[in-house]
């Protein structure tokens, strides 16, 4: 033990100046501490009590003899003594333990105060025989429980138990093995050892170490040792019992003696002080004391003074104090962890800082720095392992780049490479610190290393270090595999396909890995990369498209609605992008879609787009046809005379053939334009299920002439339909089209006559043949009037009047019998005109004669009292009823014609109405000459004096 390093951990405190006061008189025979204070009993039975530094703070008589024990609680301001008194008989022992409250104090005499005792118990009784007290301990159970142990120079134990103040107690006695000479058998020592509800008593005589169980009735005893010792004992933080023997220190557990320590000499104090083991030995060669400080962990003498003759050892303040038998004292304090660290790296002994850090439970920064410290010092003396293992024991509290700075020469790259692998290991690495470890191994060529960091993950949690710049720094070495293997397990499908297309090339294995994909994650992937795939493995690429749109799709329907399901799909939307230089696999995707799905919720997009491909001009790259143009041209500029006018013709026929394909191809897209066009407009469907107007502008700029005819023809727009057929001048299908549409008893438009007729009479060439055939239509309809057939058909000069001679002539004759048919009509209205009128003077100014002999409502023979009326109509009064204004034979008809008049006059005023007659009409002026007939607009009203010229117009000024 004399190899132990000595330093001056602790210091005395009260710049040495420190003593037992005056105040305290007599011999000191017991001291205790604690609260805060130091208690003294004295000789003469006083007891003396000082506070912080030794000062006198006041003192009571405990007992009227000698105060032989005491110690001061902890847990309540009880202060236990044991000390001699009066002797009141001589049955009765003098001495005598008593409990004072020190927060209760009581008046003595009228000078001084002293604490209330409030309880007194004689330890000897007759059960209990008197014997020389040797130690003394008490134990605080719950309060106000406490456990008194009494140590007697005969082996014996008192344990006194119970509430003293209230006198519940309860007394045992304990014995320790007997032996016949007294002084081996006397109690040295006791400690209480408490483990839970586990209650043991250590007992130390001068030839045995015993240990009793008192939770156990009785209470079971258990000899640790067969050696003793003569000095007192204590007890560690751990409830340790210590026991010094002039060879060594032991340390005893409930199972028996633990470690020893060989600190050679007399000891003649033990203590414990905040892990440090106090020893007060006595060096028999020179007859003087040493007080030792010793720091059992780290095997050093934390401090070591020689003192005078020691009397009493405590500790309180958070000091060590020694009082000598002079009533001088030492206060001892330990200096603080920083003082103390200063020491020792002044010493350069930077494992002893290392350890006292860890031993004295400092927090994890100060450790890091004194190891920060440590490994700097090494770093100098350039033993770079060593340095390397004190710096990775910082990591988590000193900065990675103080560390990765020291050590990024190229010599020391096997150390900076541990170091950022413990750093990755607890989870601290950034992503530059995982570019650098990846470059470290790429630099060392260690594949296996790279390995274990790559695949060392038990795939539960998240990995230990950055996934894309792991993935970024293998992909830049050429790892690839490495970089796909970081990938796949990270779940980062985009990082793993990118390297498999953009750095290997494996497309097959791409596809499969997609395929292997949850439909939501390959749909992403396919969006990302699926230009690549299609440029290289387009029909694979589109059966995984297939997969991914249309999957599953017939259980689906068991299970739930079609379309319901079908909006969870992917739509062949999303990935028009993927295409973009490559629309004949456009083309064949949406067609093998349309296909199976036949409802999809795109389907209006779908064939929009459709429709772009198949009425498109030209779906070839241009790039691609101007890259084998350079081709051969290049070819034939090296080549002679001779070979260029090969090549030139060769040339034409491949440019014929590639012409030939290529207006099959479009021939045959038209076709299927078409058949969309129709499929996609069912007859019930008032919409088409595409945009009309992009099918329109489609159809316009490609030149489609058959589809935009079916469009206008669907949408009855059917003068653009004839308006097609005048731009090619397609006379033949013109005419078709006019019987196909201009039909108005099945729903078409006879208009449609009169427009071909005025383009014919535009035309300005020769079209004889096409206008005889129009005028039969339109003589059959009577569409237009001769008058405007003549107008309109005049203007075309090429045509002679042998083609509407025919026309003419038939309509001639059509009229001259409708003008006679006309004045026929009007010589029998002026005949019946002349007979009404005749009528109505006759009635003006001729008596009637009413010859009827029967009533025309009864038809029985008329007699008085009768009714007679203007229309030679007659009945009996009673027929009439209360009606005796009109006849009610020509009442109605009467009242039809009345009805008829004010219906007329109301239609006159309606002028919508008869615009719209006239418009409607396929002769307007007919019309008009019928509201005049009629009277309706001839009808006029003269202007009163007392009203202006506009306010009184007739109803014809309204049109």
């Amino acid at each position: 033990m004399y190899q132990w390093r000595k330093f001056e951990f602790f210091e005395e405190k009260l710049a040495g100046k420190c003593a037992i006061p005056d105040d305290v008189q007599g011999k000191i025979q017991c001291c205790s501490s604690g609260r805060g204070k130091v208690v003294i009993g004295s000789e003469d039975g006083a007891v003396s009590l000082l506070d912080r530094g030794l000062n006198f703070n006041y003192a009571f008589q405990a007992h009227s003899s000698s105060v032989l024990f005491l110690q001061q609680l902890k847990q309540r301001n009880f202060l236990v003594t044991i000390g001699e008194d009066e002797q009141v008989s001589p049955q009765q022992s003098a001495i005598c333990l008593k409990v004072f409250d020190l927060d209760r104090m009581q008046p003595e005499g009228s000078s001084s105060i002293s604490p209330d005792c409030i309880g007194i118990l004689r330890i000897f009784t007759n059960q209990f025989p008197e014997a020389k007290i040797t130690s003394f301990l008490v134990l605080e159970e719950a309060p106000p429980i406490l456990l008194i142990a009494i140590g007697l120079d005969n082996g014996d134990i008192y344990c006194i138990k119970g509430d003293i103040a209230r006198e519940r107690i309860t007394r045992f006695k304990l014995q320790v093995d007997g032996s016949s000479n007294k002084s081996h058998s006397s109690i040295t020592g006791l400690g209480f050892k408490v483990d839970g509800q586990t209650l043991q008593l250590f007992a130390v005589t001068p030839t045995s170490v015993t240990l009793f169980s008192l939770q156990s009735q009785p209470p079971k005893r258990q000899t640790l040792d067969q050696i003793g010792s003569i000095v007192n004992v204590a007890m560690s933080d751990r409830s340790e019992l210590i026991v010094g023997r002039p060879e060594a220190v032991y340390f005893y557990e409930v199972d028996g003696r633990g470690p020893c320590w060989a600190f050679e000499g007399e000891k003649r104090f033990l203590g414990w002080f905040r892990g440090y083991l106090l020893c007060v030995i006595a060096d028999q060669r020179n007859g003087k004391n040493t007080f030792n400080v010793y720091d059992l962990k780290n095997r050093l003498i934390a401090h070591s003074l020689v003192v005078k003759e020691v009397s009493h050892m405590l500790c309180e303040w958070g000091n060590i104090i020694l009082i000598m038998s002079d009533k001088s004292a030492l206060c001892i304090g330990e200096k603080d962890m920083e003082s103390k660290l200063d020491m020792l790296f002044k010493k350069n002994l930077y494992t002893v800082a290392i350890n006292l850090v860890q031993s004295q439970q400092a927090d994890a920064a100060a450790t890091a720095e004194v190891l920060r410290k440590y490994g700097d010092h090494l770093y100098s003396k350039q033993d770079y392992d060593e340095a390397m293992a004190q710096y990775i024991l910082t990591i988590g509290h000193l900065e990675p780049s103080y560390v990765i700075q020291k050590f990024l020469d190229a010599q020391r790259i096997y150390n900076l490479t541990n170091y950022l692998e413990k750093l990755h290991e607890k989870g601290l690495a950034s992503k530059d610190h995982t570019t650098l470890l990846l470059n470290c191994y790429t630099k060392l060529k260690d594949v296996e290393k790279l390995n274990v960091f790559i695949k060392s993950e038990d795939g539960v949690g998240e990995h230990k270090f950055d996934v894309e710049t792991a993935i970024r720094v293998c992909r830049a070495a050429n790892y690839h595999e490495h970089a796909m293997y970081v990938a796949k397990k990270a779940g980062r499908h985009e990082l793993y396909l990118k390297i498999l297309l953009e750095d290997l090339g494996r497309y097959d294995e791409a596809l499969q890995y997609i395929s292997s994909l949850e439909p939501s994650q390959a749909g992403v992937t396919i969006k990302e990369y699926g230009k690549i795939l299609i440029e290289h493995k387009p029909v694979d690429t589109i059966e995984i498209l297939m997969r991914l749109c249309t999957e599953d799709r017939e259980s689906a329907k068991r299970e739930s609605s079609n379309f319901a399901y079908l909006s969870l799909l992917p739509s062949p939307v999303d990935f028009l992008n993927i295409f973009i230089h490559h629309p004949e696999s456009l083309m064949d995707f949406l067609e093998k879609y349309t296909d199976k799905v036949k409802d999809s919720p795109a389907q209006v997009e779908i064939h929009n787009t459709l429709l772009e491909l198949y009425l498109s001009n030209d779906l070839n790259s241009p790039s691609i046809l101007q890259a084998k143009n350079d081709v051969d041209l290049s070819l034939m500029v090296k080549s002679g005379a001779h070979v260029l006018s090969r090549a030139e013709s060769n040339g034409k026929s491949v440019d014929d053939n590639k012409n030939l394909t290529k207006e099959n191809d479009l021939l045959k897209r038209q076709k299927k334009g078409l058949q969309l066009l129709r499929n996609a407009w069912p007859s019930e469907l008032e919409q088409p299920l595409y945009d009309i107007n992009l099918a329109i502008i489609l159809c316009l700029t490609n030149s489609f002439k058959e589809g935009l005819l079916y469009i206008y023809e669907k949408m009855k727009l059917y003068k653009e339909v004839i308006a097609c057929y005048m731009q090619t001048h397609d006379h033949e299908g013109l005419i078709a089209c006019c019987k196909r549409l201009g039909d108005s008893g099945k729903g078409g438009d006879p208009s449609l006559w009169a427009d071909l007729l005025k383009y014919f009479g535009e035309l300005g060439v020769d079209c004889s043949k096409e206008v005889k055939e129009v005028l039969t239509y339109i003589e059959r309809d009577d569409i237009l009037p001769p008058i405007t057939v003549l107008q309109t058909l005049s203007r075309n000069p090429c045509l002679t009047i042998s083609v509407i001679k025919d026309y003419i002539a038939r309509k001639l004759e059509q009229e001259s019998k409708l003008i006679e048919e006309d004045r026929r009509a009007i010589d029998k209205y002026q005949e019946d005109t002349t007979t009404m009128r005749k009528e109505i003077q006759d009635l003006r100014t001729n008596a009637r004669i009413f010859q009827l002999s029967k009533c025309t409502a009864c038809t029985f023979t008329l007699d008085l009292p009768a009714v007679h009326f203007m229309c030679m109509h007659s009945f009996h009064q009673r027929c009439l009823g209360d009606n005796e204004k009109e006849c009610p034979e020509c009442a109605p008809e009467y009242r039809s014609v009345l009805e008829m008049k004010r219906n007329l006059e109301q239609n006159s005023k309606d002028q919508d109405l008869f615009f719209q007659q006239v418009k409607s009409s396929k002769n307007g002026f007919s019309v008009i000459a019928e509201y005049f007939g009629k009277g309706i607009i001839s009808k006029t009203s003269i202007a009163t004096s007392g009203t202006s010229q506009t306010g009184n117009t007739s109803s014809a000024s309204s049109f």
